[in-house]
């Protein structure tokens, strides 16, 4: 049987492969794919992402922005994991985040330092 992971990894790129090859025919997504494929697929999980102040489709933009590393305007499967990567550490560091919670200073001390001091830059670019 196949652990949650190994699905998890394959539905990853069952779904690049879905709206990669839908307009053009290519193996890539363009930024109206990468954006389908996030509202179509990860609604919910958009809505709890999204920075305050940010609409969704800021929101995108900046994912796109973000893992198109070589600037080329369309995602590569190997960007898309990188988009995969942005979204699931604000989800977690978003899950660490009790609504109305205030008794501790969100996740300085539970986390031992990850995630929080550096989750901004993302670590790559030329932000240094």
């Amino acid at each position: 049987m196949k652990t949650d992971l190994e699905l998890a990894l394959e539905c990853a790129i069952n779904i690049y492969h879905r709206y990669a090859i839908r307009n053009p025919m290519d193996d890539y997504l363009s930024r109206n794919e990468f954006a389908m494929l996030l509202k179509e697929n990860a609604k919910p999980f958009l809505t709890d992402t999204v920075p305050p102040n940010t609409t969704a489709d800021e929101y995108i933009k900046q994912l796109f922005a973000k893992s198109d590393s070589n600037h080329d305007g369309r995602l590569k499967f190997t960007e898309f994991l990188t988009t995969l990567s942005l979204v699931a550490i604000d989800a977690h560091n978003r899950s660490h985040r009790k609504p109305g919670d205030h008794s501790h200073d969100h996740g300085h001390g539970h986390d031992h330092g990850h995630g929080h001091s550096h989750g901004h830059g993302h670590g790559h670019g030329p932000h240094h």
